[in-house]
């Protein structure tokens, strides 16, 4: 990960185990989708200054299309954040980043929900 400024960047190194169609070779869709989730993750904590990790509320991924044997990049963007959700958007490319491979819109939970009113 490298953080610039409000702007975190990830790096998913290619390797052949994370393959998933050979024939192409594109890489899997779980290991770019988890890739997206954790460059996220990874900007919440560092924009918030979090403690704790992020829990995800909901995640939508699209795959624009195929992820090649190269180096995967991401970069996320804070769109929101509350006291207790945060919206997230992520984008993923190989070689241009004007030709992302895969996008992701997810929200977190950044804090913990209140328990009987008690505050804890």
């Amino acid at each position: 990960m490298h953080l610039s400024g409000d702007e975190l960047t990830g790096v998913l190194p290619f390797r052949d185990d994370i393959v998933g169609n050979p024939l192409i070779p594109a890489l899997h869709g779980g290991a770019v989708g988890a890739f997206l989730e954790v460059v996220a993750a990874a900007s919440l904590i560092t924009s918030q200054e979090l403690s704790r990790l992020p829990k995800p509320i909901n995640v939508a991924i699209d795959y624009l299309r195929p992820a090649r044997a190269h180096d995967v990049f991401a970069r996320a963007q804070v769109a929101r954040s509350g006291r207790r959700v945060a919206n997230v958007r992520v984008e993923a490319w190989q070689g241009r980043r004007g030709k992302p491979v895969a996008t992701l819109h997810g929200h977190f939970l950044i804090a913990p929900a209140l328990r009987g009113g008690s505050g804890e």
